[in-house]
């Protein structure tokens, strides 16, 4: 992770006045660990491949691994077991791990000067995300003490929080930051992530658009984005 400090650098003008962000976690890991895991089962043999960026954001993004699972597979015509499911799924676990303490991650440098510049001005910080990997992955990105709130899927799941587009998760994250989420922005890449912020009543919800394509900015403002921006350091350059 970068330690390049905020400087200077204003408050963005589209998130003054606003007391909290909640930001989710889950772009930092759209790699290959879900591609390898769909890429290597067998049924999928022949047909057309796991998209990184498509398919991650259509049915992989703010799921649970077992329904993300299960959506990619049922979106490529077939007809999963509950056993082909779980085995899919745990093999995905098991390459995450792998990678996790082979390579690590890093957060985007974007990312990092926005939240640096935010938590100087004193806005509150939450990471919230249906992945059990969230925390790990800012841990070891050295990105967890930016936030003052973590909810990740493990704290989801023990009070039944449902998941996206349910707006449960983010509005868990304000409750434990004590802001109102019509003071909140929330910051998401993927279309049921801008709609849960949407639903949720957040003063504003950013889109980020990783792909870099007009179709995806399109969606993202078509289910809820308030702007969409491909990298959050374009905030950081915006005028008023």
């Amino acid at each position: 992770m970068s330690t390049e400090q905020s400087g200077t650098a204003a408050v963005p003008h589209v998130l003054r006045g606003t007391a909290a962000v909640v930001f989710d976690t889950d772009g930092v890991i759209i790699d290959s660990a879900w591609k390898a895991a769909f890429d290597a089962f067998p049924r999928l043999c022949g047909r057309r491949p796991f998209d990184v960026q498509g398919d991650y954001l259509r049915y992989v993004d703010g799921t649970s691994r077992l329904d993300g699972a299960a959506a990619f597979l049922r979106a490529r015509e077939l007809r999963p077991t509950d056993a082909e499911i779980q085995a899919l799924a745990a093999h995905k676990e098991r390459l995450f791990t792998e990678r996790l303490r082979a390579q690590g991650v890093d957060a985007y440098p974007g990312t990092v000067r926005l939240l640096r510049v935010l938590r100087s001005a004193g806005i509150l910080l939450a990471a919230a995300s249906a992945s059990r990997h969230a925390g790990a992955l800012l841990e070891h990105a050295g990105a967890r003490g930016l936030f003052d709130v973590m909810v990740d899927g493990g704290e989801a799941a023990r009070p039944g929080l449902p998941g996206k587009p349910d707006p449960a998760l983010f509005l868990e994250a304000t409750r434990r930051l004590g802001v109102p989420a019509d003071r909140a922005a929330v910051v998401e890449d993927a279309l049921a992530g801008v709609e849960t912020g949407r639903r949720g009543g957040f003063r504003l919800v950013v889109g980020v658009d990783g792909a870099g394509t007009p179709a995806t900015r399109a969606a993202l403002l078509k289910h809820g984005a308030d702007l969409v921006v491909d990298d959050l350091a374009e905030l950081l350059a915006q005028e008023d």
